[in-house]
């Protein structure tokens, strides 16, 4: 800590991100899909924005599960059914839901407007290592 009235000043050692500067990871699937962690310089937590209009997530598709990450989905904006394990759980606005590793998980908008939500888990150096895909099965439609 500064000594009151020092004419020293410490530079401040932080990072800012405008969500539009990030990547979409998701191309041409609609929605968005943006990994904030690394753009913004995160060194212990990994955050990504998503927004997922009707009919989009994993329904009809596959699932993952981590083998150590843990993660935690934090609703903005409208409502999502989560898939975890054989277990149909949902999730509205200002809700929260901690998926800890080794449960398949899966994510699906069937609202008419726009979901938004935050995931956060702990940064690691190898996130697709860390995944695993279920059978395209995972969450039939």
């Amino acid at each position: 800590m500064d000594d009151v009235g020092s004419t020293e000043s410490k530079k401040a050692d932080y990072q800012v991100v405008n969500l539009e500067d990030v990547e979409d990871w998701l191309g041409d699937y609609p929605g968005e899909m943006r990994g904030i962690t690394y753009p913004i310089g995160c060194e212990q937590v990994a955050l990504t924005h998503r927004r997922m209009p009707q009919h989009t997530g994993s329904k009809g598709s596959y699932g993952h599960r981590h083998k150590t990450q843990e993660e935690l989905y934090f609703v903005l904006d409208g409502k999502l059914q989560f898939k975890l394990d054989d277990e149909i759980v949902e999730i509205g606005k200002h809700q929260a839901i901690r998926i800890p590793p080794q449960t398949w998980r899966g994510v699906w908008n069937d609202e008419p407007e726009d979901a938004e939500l935050i995931i956060a888990s702990v940064r690691i150096d190898d996130p697709q290592g860390d995944t695993e895909r279920s059978a395209e099965d995972f969450w039939p439609a």
